[in-house]
């Protein structure tokens, strides 16, 4: 069966989750929370690679073939949907590969203010005060400062997905790009969809913003010590609230928003 591949990427906590939901709705597609495919896809890249001795014997048509039946095979048994979106922040590193592997493929990216990302899981933590986070290894100790800086680091939660975003940003096929504002998706859910639609050329879709549903993520979420991490409210909407970052904290990042900088309009990237 052929399908039509999209994928969902950007920052953590910038809506990935909630637009998933949404969109599988619509019974042309099928999305969810992060999975397993980016991991594979990026191991069969470094197993394909001169790491192995028997790498003499891969060409590039190999290579090809071998990560586009990665995906393809491994929805052939999990959906019949025409329209597929897998989501991980690994992506937006290997836009170059997709567009080539996936013609007419696109690249959503949930982006959202950063010190409100950084709040978000902060507050997140503090709400599972008993269990540690795979988000920092497990380890109990530390401030705020400290876990601050290891979501921060390259190989962190954000800093690496963060990175990742600004690769895609700046890179080759902006065209295959749209970065999605978390701000716009609670606050005009309408607007973006209509704009998603669009944007990977699929007719319109009667979405109810009232009614959202996705309980896929209390498994993983318990495993990985974050109990609600995947959570996403029933209906769409922002309840305004406080930061509880310290001002230091919350100022350090809070220009880091590089899309709305006045050159980020030199990328012709689509920005909802």
């Amino acid at each position: 069966m052929s399908r039509q591949f999209h994928f969902i990427s950007g920052l953590p906590r910038s809506g990935s989750t909630l637009l998933s939901a949404i969109l599988r709705q619509n019974p042309r597609f099928h999305a969810g929370m992060s999975g397993p495919v980016a991991g594979m896809f990026n191991a069969l890249q470094t197993e394909m690679s001169g790491k192995n001795e028997f790498s003499v014997f891969i060409s590039d048509a190999h290579r090809r073939s071998i990560l586009r039946g990665l995906i393809d095979n491994y929805y052939a048994v999990q959906t019949d949907a025409p329209v597929v979106f897998d989501t991980h922040r690994l992506w937006c590193t290997k836009v170059a590969a997709l567009h080539e592997l996936f013609p007419g493929m696109r690249v959503i990216a949930c982006v959202r203010e950063v010190p409100w990302i950084v709040d978000s899981i902060e507050r997140l933590i503090r709400t599972n005060k008993y269990q540690p986070s795979s988000i920092f290894n497990y380890q109990a100790g530390g401030t705020i400062y400290a876990r601050v800086d290891h979501l921060a680091d390259k190989d962190g939660m954000v800093g690496f997905a963060y990175r990742a975003l600004k690769e895609a940003f700046f890179g080759e096929h902006p065209q295959c790009l749209l970065l999605l504002q978390y701000e716009t998706l609670i606050a005009d859910p309408a607007r973006a969809l209509h704009a998603l639609y669009d944007f990977i050329d699929e007719p319109h879709f009667d979405h109810d913003f009232e009614r959202i549903e996705f309980d896929d993520g209390s498994s993983f979420d318990q495993r990985a010590g974050t109990p609600g991490l995947h959570d996403v409210r029933a209906k769409v909407g922002s309840t305004p609230r406080k930061t509880i970052l310290p001002p230091d904290l919350f100022r350090r990042f809070a220009n880091e928003s590089f899309w709305r900088h006045p050159e980020a309009k030199q990328q012709n990237v689509l920005i909802i």
